[in-house]
């Protein structure tokens, strides 16, 4: 059974991940402050950690660095409710290979953790780019490339392609994606989104090549990771 290290103060939040990813077959262990958190890590066992960015008594970019510092490459899954760029990119420098926004999805959430440990079980380390197809996307260098041609994207162009990515194969809906790049946890009712995709439709187009993002009727988008 994989385990999970789940270093998160809140306990309504750090037993709602318990719950999620027991019932995924993950066995989870709970730290609740920054230092019991880095004692367990560093015990080492785990195939994923989970870290709040705000804990008790070491915060989670100071223990993300303590770990690497210490050569623990576990992957690490860092949840924070401060969700500007600038913020993403240090957990990402800090060491981190993912990064989630609260309030966040528990179904959403267990999905990365899996990617996580799918990644590495093959390869023993995770890397901070996303593939999909014949896209490529840089979390820290914050670039995209398709077939090897850079692909020059707007911040929130970035954070849209980065979500279908993420999620590629499976349809994201409309409301998931408000709330993960935009913010809103409900659908303001507007032709936000549709203006969006069709800019980065046209920024990811190529000749010759098909178009990676399919409009599911009625449900969302999906981005086709076999093009």
């Amino acid at each position: 059974m994989p385990r999970v290290l789940t270093i998160e103060d809140d306990l309504v939040t750090a037993q709602e991940i318990a719950t999620e990813l027991n019932s995924r077959g993950f066995h989870v262990d709970l730290a609740d402050d920054g230092n019991q958190g880095l004692a367990l890590a560093l015990e080492g066992g785990y195939d994923v950690i989970t870290l709040d960015r705000m804990l008790p008594g070491m915060d989670g970019l100071s223990l993300m660095t303590a770990l690497r510092r210490q050569g623990i490459t576990t992957p690490v899954l860092m949840i924070s409710a401060l969700s500007d760029v600038d913020e993403r990119v240090r957990g990402l420098r800090a060491g981190g290979n993912d990064y989630l926004t609260k309030p966040f999805s528990s179904d959403e959430m267990a999905a990365r953790v899996e990617v996580l440990h799918r990644r590495h079980g093959r390869a023993g380390i995770v890397d901070n780019v996303l593939h999909g197809g014949d896209l490529e996307l840089d979390l820290m260098a914050r670039s995209a490339r398709r077939a090897g041609l850079d692909i020059p994207l707007l911040p929130t162009e970035f954070k849209l392609l980065e979500f279908l990515m993420r999620n590629a194969g499976q349809v994201v809906t409309r409301s998931m994606l408000f709330q993960e790049v935009w913010g809103y946890h409900f659908d303001p009712g507007t032709n936000l989104i549709d203006v969006h995709i069709g800019r980065l439709r046209k920024r990811i187009e190529q000749p010759g090549r098909k178009q990676p993002i399919k409009t599911v009727r009625g449900t969302g988008y999906v981005l086709d990771a076999l093009n």
